[in-house]
C-alpha cells in the first residue's frame, strides 16, 4: 500500500534543535530507503517540510516506521499519514 506523509513541524520547536540530529536522520532516511520502505521523498518548495510516499501493509506499519526517524522520536517534527489508492477516474472513458 503507498502512504504519503506529510511533515508537520511542532510549534515552538527551532532549527537550532534540528541540528544535532540531521546526520542521524539521513542516515535513517537512506536506510529505510534502501529497504524499500521509503519510495520517495521530496521538501516543500515554501516551507521545506518532508513529503514521503511509503510502501507499507498498512497506516501502523507506516507509522511504526516513522517513529524510528531520529526528528520525530526526539518530538521535533511529526507525520501527518494518508493512505494513498489508485485513481479511477479513467473508468468514465470508457462508460457506455
Amino acid at each position: 500500500m503507498k502512504i504519503l506523509a506529510l511533515e508537520k513541524e511542532i510549534a515552538g520547536v527551532t532549527g537550532k534543535q534540528f541540528a544535532p540530529f540531521l546526520k542521524e536522520e539521513a542516515k535513517r532516511v537512506w536506510t529505510l530507503q534502501q529497504a524499500g520502505v521509503i519510495r520517495e521523498i521530496y521538501f516543500t518548495k515554501d516551507s521545506r517540510e518532508a513529503v514521503l510516499i511509503l510502501e507499507c501493509k498498512d497506516e501502523a506499519e507506516a507509522e511504526n516506521y516513522l517513529k524510528t526517524l531520529p526528528l520525530v522520536r526526539e518530538h521535533l517534527i511529526t507525520f501527518e499519514i494518508k493512505p494513498l489508492t489508485a485513481y479511477d477516474g479513467f473508468e468514465r472513458l470508457f462508460e457506455r
